[in-house]
């Protein structure tokens, strides 16, 4: 099921911030339930470069880099501004939020448009239009990442209750799970659009602490993304990071509970 909360702050607890640390917590509470972060984490985002490379020879990955890290710039802007004269009062409905899936379609006639030169006569508007409707649809047809399956079949025969927290609009996480044969593995699919907040917002996290019925540091968060990771770290999750590039992680104080290169790590949390 898509979980949405009430887009207000009186149906909204934020958690306390997690005490800056660069070590797991031994006196952390056993976890009960563990939520995946999408894209990236359980989906594989750049698995639509090989139509990129199709469409655009020699700069496909180029292409499907730029439209990931556009995307995610999008959400940040949405999600952070405001006109003058509304600082201060209550945000109940921001007023430059738009769903992901319009994100997602705006980064990627962005980077289509970078990537050709923005130049009409290279590439008019129709054959944008022709692209980026091809990309769109593979994006709803993601390849899951190969250890995804059978991590969620563990955790589902240990009874773990599982769930994806995610960016996506409720549209598009149905699509991806159902094209990637998850969605009798998960117990939740949770998106941020009812509260109108993209992560690493709190209201978008406190979607997976109503959700699961229990507080954040007796869920494990999963993500790929080091700023996703971080941010649920802050609202008090236990945290997984997935760092299958080997890169550094965010430089702010904070270390995720445990880092690993693959989502099975996450089991260790949960002994047969």
């Amino acid at each position: 099921m898509v979980v949405q909360c009430r887009n207000d702050h009186s149906g909204i607890e934020y958690s306390a911030i997690m005490e800056n640390s660069h070590s797991p917590r031994h006196d952390a509470p056993a976890p009960r339930a563990v939520l995946f972060d999408a894209y990236g984490t359980l989906f594989d985002v750049y698995s639509v470069a090989q139509l990129a490379e199709q469409l655009f020879p020699g700069r496909g990955q180029a292409l499907s880099l730029l439209w990931r890290d556009k995307q995610i710039e999008y959400t940040r802007l949405v999600t952070t501004s405001r006109r003058y004269g509304q600082l201060g009062t209550p945000d109940i409905s921001p007023p430059f939020y738009r769903p992901f899936g319009e994100l997602t379609r705006a980064a990627l006639v962005y980077a289509i448009k970078k990537i050709a030169g923005n130049d009409p006569a290279t590439l008019g508007k129709a054959e944008i239009d022709s692209n980026v409707d091809q990309l769109m649809a593979q994006y709803r047809k993601l390849d899951a990442f190969g250890d995804a399956r059978e991590v969620l079949t563990a955790l589902n025969a240990r009874g773990i209750p599982t769930g994806i927290l995610s960016n996506g609009d409720p549209e598009m996480l149905s699509a991806v799970v159902r094209n990637a044969g998850l969605a009798d593995l998960l117990d939740h699919v949770i998106s941020v659009d009812r509260v109108r907040h993209y992560k690493t917002h709190p209201e978008a996290y406190a979607l997976g602490v109503h959700a699961i019925g229990a507080p954040p540091e007796k869920i494990v968060f999963v993500s790929s993304n080091s700023w996703d990771a971080l941010g649920a770290a802050w609202y008090g999750y236990t945290t997984l990071w997935v760092n299958r590039a080997g890169l550094p992680f965010e430089e702010l104080g904070t270390q995720p509970t445990r880092t690993a290169s693959t989502l099975d790590a996450v089991l260790e949390f949960f002994p047969a």
